[in-house]
């Protein structure tokens, strides 16, 4: 005889093998997760992701790599119909004519100095303002960051000519002044620098004031430290598009001895070839490439590092 104890035990091992029913009424997507663990729905799922991961990838690298292949050809097999998708006698050339044409050694060393100037001008004024807004908080502070936030809803264009009327006025052409004083204030690095600042643990700035320490003390050896991610983000930001600015430096510096990579490579770009042009690009990306995929950790984790408090 088998015991009333032996044969619970049996029902509860029996029990544990069957499979758990799924919840369906919790989910709320087109196809339940039933349907998705059957051998098709696998299937329909692979399919899926792996056809819209391949379509946006060749989406985005396909232009670069027209780019620099365009930079191997010769100038007939560019002009060729219909294009050539790979270089038939591929060569280096147009990469060096690029550089002694354009002058890029010029162009690089401009560029890099305004993108270095425009962001030590954006930390100091961006990282004050916010941390002002978000420890400080002086009166009226929700009215100031609030327009601040509203000049990102009016069109750079708008502000173009009285910029630079102003400029003119200052008589800042030709100076890189001109460049790094429009580039101090950004209303969006402001906002993403106070979002962080606010998930700062309270105790850390309390202790610090109780140890005697005013509100640059704070910063400087608080909150700066531990705020390494989002600093991360908003230079990559700055830096980035000091690079690729286009329109205000083509109005500000029309010295061609001190003119941006954007602005030299266009007022050149009539006068060489196409292949040399296309060389002339892709050395003028390798710098915000190189930023990017050196800096590509940070730039997520820097702009959900502040959304969640605790």
């Amino acid at each position: 005889m088998i015991s009333v104890g032996a044969r619970a035990a049996a029902g509860r091992r029996r029990a544990a093998r069957r499979p758990k029913p799924i919840d369906t009424g919790q989910f709320r997507t087109i196809i339940s997760p039933l349907q998705l663990n059957s051998r098709w729905g696998r299937r329909v799922y692979w399919a899926v992701l792996v056809t819209v991961v391949v379509t946006f990838t060749l989406a985005f690298v396909f232009p670069l790599y027209w780019m620099i292949t365009g930079a191997m050809k010769t100038g007939e097999e560019i002009a060729q119909m219909p294009p050539t998708l790979f270089p038939a006698d591929p060569t280096l050339d147009a990469y060096a004519e690029a550089w002694n044409l354009f002058d890029l050694g010029t162009l690089l060393w401009n560029t890099a100095y305004y993108s270095l100037g425009g962001w030590v001008f954006c930390m100091l004024v961006d990282v004050s303002a916010a941390y002002a807004l978000s420890r400080l908080r002086p009166m009226f502070g929700g009215v100031i960051l609030g327009a601040m936030l509203a000049t990102l809803m009016i069109p750079a264009m708008v502000v173009l000519i009285p910029l630079y009327v102003t400029v003119v006025d200052l008589g800042l052409l030709n100076n890189p002044w001109g460049l790094w004083f429009p580039a101090a204030a950004n209303g969006f690095n402001i906002f993403l620098l106070k979002r962080f600042f606010d998930s700062i643990p309270r105790e850390l700035i309390e202790a610090a004031r109780i140890d005697g320490a005013g509100a640059f003390r704070v910063l400087w050896s608080v909150v700066l430290p531990v705020s390494r991610p989002i600093l991360g983000v908003v230079s990559i930001f700055t830096i980035v598009t000091s690079f690729k600015d286009f329109v205000w430096p083509l109005l500000v510096m029309t010295d061609s001895d001190k003119m941006t990579l954007s602005v030299g490579l266009s007022q050149t770009a009539g006068m060489v070839t196409q292949n040399a042009v296309m060389g002339g690009l892709v050395v003028a990306s390798i710098p915000t490439i190189i930023v990017f995929f050196v800096f590509q950790r940070h730039i997520m984790a820097g702009l959900t590092a502040g959304s969640i408090k605790g």
